[in-house]
């Protein structure tokens, strides 16, 4: 049996968890949520450097994954070299789907919605330079749809006004309305789909990157061979979220095992 860490500063990743259980089924999968310290959004690059690296390696200690999917575009753009670096397994990261954009807009007028600390890394800028030079590229950063989604998957009402609020200033940019597709730079915000589409209200193609990262885990997992000796100790394991931080709340309980997680764990 293989296993897997998806990690995540929030509930953000379990938009991740939907593709993965969709295309690998027989995965066992443990899932992350930094709670403590979230939202990453609002961290410094030096904070985040200081603060991962060390965290994701205990965590392979504890769970002892054959790879660890780190399902934050803030944390892939800013810390994944040196995750890399502490942990011994593989290490998948999720950055914003700027190439496949670029290769689908009709316009050349592509949106990259993420958090603050995404969409001003120099990663991301590299990635707009190397595959869409010739595109307009409007940035926007909102930390406040990253809360509305933790408020969705709690079971808690949304305001739709809230999300029309957030995405007026990247719209504003958009001022020969050109716009034709939206990159969703961050895991959270695949979960408020319904209500970003009704925020926009007209047609643009939305691009996430939960697909890719779920074939990258089937290549992944491909190479790998368990090891026999603790296939019986994994076997009857359930399938767990650990929420560093976090607090009991059943409403997060009962959210967490729509995703197939049978327990959680605050830590």
């Amino acid at each position: 049996m293989t296993k897997a860490v998806v990690f995540d500063s929030g509930v953000g990743g379990l938009s991740v968890v939907a593709h993965i259980r969709a295309l690998l089924p027989d995965l066992h999968l443990d899932y992350v949520a930094d709670d403590a310290f979230r939202p990453y959004g609002e961290k410094s690059a030096q904070a985040l450097k200081g603060r991962l690296p060390g965290l994701l390696r205990t965590l392979e200690l504890m769970l002892s994954p054959d790879m660890i999917v780190l399902a934050c575009n803030t944390a892939s753009t800013t810390a994944l070299e040196e995750i890399r670096a502490e942990v011994r397994c593989p290490v998948i990261g999720v950055v914003p789907a700027i190439k496949p954009a670029a290769r689908s807009s009709r316009s050349q007028t592509i949106a990259v919605l993420g958090t603050p600390g995404t969409v001003r890394r120099k990663y991301v800028q590299g990635l707009i330079d190397e595959f869409a030079p010739d595109c307009q590229i409007i940035l926007h950063g909102s930390t406040a749809l990253v809360a509305l989604a933790e408020q969705k998957l709690s079971g808690q009402r949304i305001d739709k006004r809230e999300i029309a609020a957030e995405l007026a200033p990247l719209l504003a940019q958009d001022t020969h309305n050109r716009l034709d597709t939206i990159v969703l730079a961050c895991t959270h915000f695949p979960l408020l789909m319904d209500e970003l589409q009704a925020g926009v209200n007209k047609k643009v193609n939305w691009i996430e990157s939960g697909p890719a990262i779920a074939r990258r885990v089937q290549d992944i997992q491909k190479t790998i061979t368990p090891s026999p000796d603790r296939e019986g100790a994994d076997k009857h394991r359930p399938q767990t979220a650990f929420c560093i931080g976090g607090h009991p709340d059943a409403g997060r309980k009962h959210m967490f095992a729509r995703y197939g997680f049978e327990k959680m764990v605050c830590l």
